[in-house]
């Protein structure tokens, strides 16, 4: 039949009853059509009731009543039968039925109507007639409305995963060959081009985000495959053309690599490339992401020699043919495919799709030995011209398109399809194992079935040494952020899959024999001897080589790794190029260097390449010598420097065992590196650089520090030098940490002593505090800092800098030479009268204590200092008070005698004092009142209470007083509410 019908009821669970649901199926040639079930469950995919059904009618067809269509019953019924039937058949349903019956029957009774146009009538159960289409069923509202879903969660909650499941399920049909695949294709697109975020994103000028940019691509890259298709009709061809044009032409569409044109070849381009690329970015054509399928419309599958090369795995030349030059075949016979590499690719990658994969396999080896004849060809050339390009040191030829990091990800759809040949399915493959990744794929060598002799290939071997080719192939890097990203994020995908491949005998050999290949591969490859100055960087295959090849032949992974260390975009300036050939991209700006958006990253993976090295070579002197010359040649940034030094010492320093000196060592010189690189510009880092350093040096041991204390003004400020550096090395802990002996200990000492006395001399006012501390115990040394501070003094150091060493002095017991520096200090000095929270007033309260406990001479000469430098009249009458509370000297020096008398304000140096601060109190008033709010009256009453204090200091001190007030009355007799307050308080 062609219809199922059937009810299906989910038994209850602890939250639901039991339900019963209807569900009604048509199918036509094997494909089910058309599905609805009572549960409404809107999904792209059937609910779990019409599964159930279907499965039911699949596993048990005897138990299903297989019926006549419904139209052969009812024309075996008489008049009365058939009037029976239709009326038993209203009652049944009469809610829904009722009103289709009766409109059918004015339609049937009236005799022009439209049903009665026609002979005979509809049969739901008959079938479709031979000439319909056919197609599994699908939902396409419910396709829209999710992806349209999905993308408004702009790739939130997990949307972009649901959206990749999506072109998963595409894949799907498309390897099923269900004509939906391309059908869900265009529904997907539709609502992608409908993105309101597209023309949002025009408007701006911005770049589509990463996670939707991915997505782009890949819908792209489906419309290759489904263009590609090799048994799909002409008709259906020319129809998917028009929509991609449509959908190419809006102005919204995005183009294929980001936001700038590219002058990759168009997709149907021969192997070679021409040497007439134009410069000028206006020529080129604008390139969407749907541009390579439009371009792939024009392929075609008619020739006879790739029709042979799919169809069957011994098509191979006769031998006679094998001596000349033929673009079919190699020397062994078997045959080759000369087309664009990505071209040929995206064949092989709808072989695979379509469900083709014998076919795929056949092309991919086709492609291989195309691009061993190629390498091999390479190589010749290369050999002819070594001499002359080894001298200009630079190189111009390279591919301008990229196989990694490509659109159509050439090198990543070969490995897949080489790689699934030889995958071991387990028997619960299926499972996921509990962390929720799936395990990693187990491979096995299947051998290359091959017309020809050499039948000792796998295809897994095929698979590495494909991905080696294509990854180690010395390429342009690509103009714009999206585009270099990608080339960054297609190398990590690659070298993710190798990581899967367990390295046996064979798959070693096939490793060496390419490495050395691409090592001799001159311009041809990214790791060749000379490389284009924008050749994209491989450091992070490099890094993948190094660790595969390690175990099997380390000089060759050292070899390569260092070869792979450079990076010229960086270095100084571009070689002039060669102008014969204007395709070689070389940058015609003037800038240094062309805009390489990655350039952080490449940076890191550099040095992750290094760090890898310098791990390795622990224990083997020359080895590391080797790496540590190749980063201090190629590594350009001190803070990568650094991160390596500190990796190289954290490898050396072991928690649970002995530091190897070797590495040790090398820490310590990349370390000085740092040093020397950081030393005259500004880094944030560079406290933390200094610290660590002189730890390195603790861990080499006493020569090392005494080297860095030694040649510290190549290394280090005067100020790290002293207080960082000599402070840390003489401290308790690093005594302790070398356990060192007396001879030992005075060596370290008299070197930092030496070091502190050239800093201060260098940078007195930041590096003297420094210098006297370290010099504490030798005396001459002590000497002599001082006396640098003395010379100092007068020009180079500010009061506070002073005034802290004077404290030190006195701290010291040296309270004479804290009075001379205190002295000093007070004539840099000036507080204006409005100063009163002067951060210095408490270092002038201790200089003048500290003079007043000296005795009547010190106390005299810092009068008048004072007296010069402080303005503030609040200050002043605060030292006056202090000074009169006690009696001078009581600091008791010795060889001096002192009276025990209190001093008079009447007799100098007090009078000075006293005068002086009677005055600023005058000052201070009339400055004030000249800018004064009402609110501020009562504060200023307060401060006139304080004033008078001072004046009754005086012998005629309330007369003088009387006068100042009386005086203001006069002056300020416009401020008449401030008068009255004046007047209330002080008469």
């Amino acid at each position: 039949g062609f219809h199922l019908s059937g009810t299906v009821t989910e038994p209850a669970t602890a939250t639901e009853p039991e339900m019963t649901y209807k569900v009604a199926i048509s199918f036509d040639r094997c494909k089910i059509t058309s599905v609805t079930c009572g549960c409404g469950n809107k999904d792209i995919f059937y609910c779990a009731h019409v599964v159930a059904l279907s499965l039911y009618r699949i596993r048990k067809p005897d138990q299903v009543k297989l019926r006549l269509p419904i139209s052969e019953t009812l024309f075996q019924m008489n008049r009365d039968q058939l009037q029976k039937f239709v009326q038993y058949l209203i009652t049944a349903h009469h809610t829904e039925v009722l009103p289709t019956a009766q409109k059918l029957a004015d339609e049937i009774l009236s005799s022009n109507s439209e049903i009665n146009q026609v002979h005979g009538a509809p049969d739901p159960t008959a079938g479709a007639s031979i000439d319909d289409e056919n197609c599994w069923h699908l939902d396409e509202e419910q396709v829209r409305e999710q992806v349209k879903l999905f993308l408004s969660q702009g790739g939130y909650y997990g949307s972009g995963k649901q959206l990749n499941s999506m072109f998963a399920k595409v894949r799907e049909m498309l390897r099923m060959r269900d004509s939906n695949g391309a059908r869900m294709l265009t529904l997907i697109t539709e609502q992608f081009m409908a993105d309101p975020r597209l023309s949002l994103w025009r408007q701006q000028g911005t770049g589509i985000t990463e996670k939707c940019r991915q997505l782009w691509d890949e819908l792209g890259a489906l419309w290759v495959c489904v263009v590609l298709n090799p048994h799909c009709k002409l008709e259906e061809k020319s129809c998917w053309l028009r929509q991609l044009r449509k959908w190419g032409e809006m102005d919204v569409c995005p183009l294929e690599d980001g936001n700038y044109g590219n002058e990759l070849p168009n997709i149907t381009n021969a192997l070679t490339q021409s040497s007439g690329h134009s410069q000028d970015s206006l020529a080129r054509p604008r390139r969407t992401v749907f541009t390579r399928a439009i371009e792939g419309c024009d392929l075609h599958w008619q020739d006879s020699h790739l029709q042979r090369i799919i169809s069957s795995d011994f098509y191979v030349s006769p031998s006679y043919q094998r001596e000349g030059e033929s673009l079919l075949f190699n020397s062994q016979g078997q045959p080759l495919w000369l087309e664009h590499v990505p071209t040929a690719c995206a064949r092989v990658d709808a072989l695979r799709s379509h469900g083709y994969p014998r076919e795929a396999l056949r092309l991919t080896v086709a492609i291989i030995n195309t691009l061993r004849l190629q390498q091999q060809r390479q190589l010749e050339i290369y050999k002819h011209q070594k001499k002359e390009l080894l001298q200009r040191g630079a190189t111009t030829i390279t591919n301008l398109e990229g196989w990694v990091g490509h659109p159509l990800n050439p090198i990543g759809c070969l490995f897949l399809t080489l790689t699934e040949a030889c995958r071991l399915e387990e028997e619960n493959c299926l499972e996921i194992s509990d962390a929720g990744d799936s395990k990693p794929p187990v491979y096995q060598h299947v051998p290359v079935v091959t017309g020809s002799q050499d039948g000792d290939e796998s295809y897994l071997s095929l698979a590495l040494e494909v991905a080696l080719m294509g990854m180690g192939q010395q390429r342009v890097m690509p103009e714009g952020l999206y585009a270099q990203d990608k080339v960054c994020r297609n190398e990590e995908q690659i070298i993710a899959r190798l990581q899967d491949l367990e390295l046996d005998a064979v798959l070693v050999q096939t490793l060496r024999k390419q490495c050395i290949l691409l090592l001799e591969g001159g311009p041809f490859s990214g790791l060749g001897e000379v490389i284009h100055r924008e050749s994209v960087p491989m450091h992070t295959f490099a890094k993948y080589l190094f660790s595969a090849l390690l175990p099997h032949d380390a000089d060759l992974a050292y070899k390569l790794a260092l070869r792979a260390m450079r990076l010229p975009v960086l270095e100084t300036t571009a070689p002039s190029g060669d102008v014969t050939h204007p395709h070689h991209l070389v940058s015609v700006v003037p800038s240094r260097y062309p805009r390489w958006f990655t350039l952080g990253h490449l940076e890191s993976q550099q040095c992750e390449l290094a760090s890898t090295m310098l791990t390795a070579a622990k224990g083997d002197m020359l080895r590391l010598r080797t790496v540590l010359e190749a980063i201090q040649k190629n590594i350009h940034s001190s803070s990568l420097i650094f991160k390596l030094a500190q990796d190289a010492f954290k490898i050396a320093t072991p928690a649970d065992s002995n530091s190897d000196t070797t590495l040790l060592n090398v820490a310590l010189e990349l370390g000085l590196q740092v040093m020397r690189m950081t030393l005259s510009t500004l880094n944030w880092r560079r406290r933390e650089m200094v610290r660590w350093l002189v730890t390195c040096a603790t861990e080499v041991g006493v020569r090392a520090l005494v080297s860095i204390l030694q040649s510290w003004y190549s290394l280090f400020t005067p100020t790290e030098a002293t207080s960082i550096v000599a402070a840390t090395v003489m401290s308790h802990n690093t005594i302790l940490r070398l356990s060192l002996d007396y001879p030992q200990r005075e060596e370290l000492a008299s070197c930092a002593r030496t070091l502190a006395l050239q800093c201060a001399m260098k940078d007195p006012q930041n590096c003297a505090l420094s210098a006297l501390t370290l010099c504490e115990k030798d005396h001459i040394a002590f000497e002599t800092a001082y006396q640098i501070v003395i010379d100092a003094a007068s020009t180079g150091m500010t009061y506070t800098q002073l005034f802290t060493i004077a404290r030190y002095m006195e701290h010291r017991g040296y309270p004479l030479r804290a009075f001379k520096l205190a002295s000093l200090a007070m004539t840099h000095l000036n507080l204006a009268y409005n100063q009163d929270t002067h951060p210095a007033i408490n270092d002038v309260l201790w200089a003048c204590a500290l003079s007043h406990s000296l005795g009547k001479n010190e106390l005299a000469a810092i009068i008048p200092l004072v007296v010069k430098s402080v303005h503030c009249a609040t200050v002043l009458s605060d030292i006056l008070r202090r000074c009169t509370m006690t009696a001078p000297g009581l600091a008791g020096i010795p060889g001096r005698r002192n009276s025990g008398k209190l001093m008079s304000t009447d007799k100098a140096p007090l009078r000075q004092l006293l005068d002086a601060t009677i005055s600023a109190y005058i000052n201070t008033t009339h400055s004030r009142l000249t800018h004064i709010s009402p609110r501020h009256y009562g504060e200023f009453i307060e401060f006139l209470s304080k004033a008078r204090e001072t004046f009754l200091l005086a012998q005629d001190g309330h007369i003088q007083f009387a006068q100042f007030i009386d005086n203001l009355k006069q002056i300020y007799k416009g401020k008449k509410k401030l008068m009255l307050l004046v007047r209330e308080r002080f008469g």
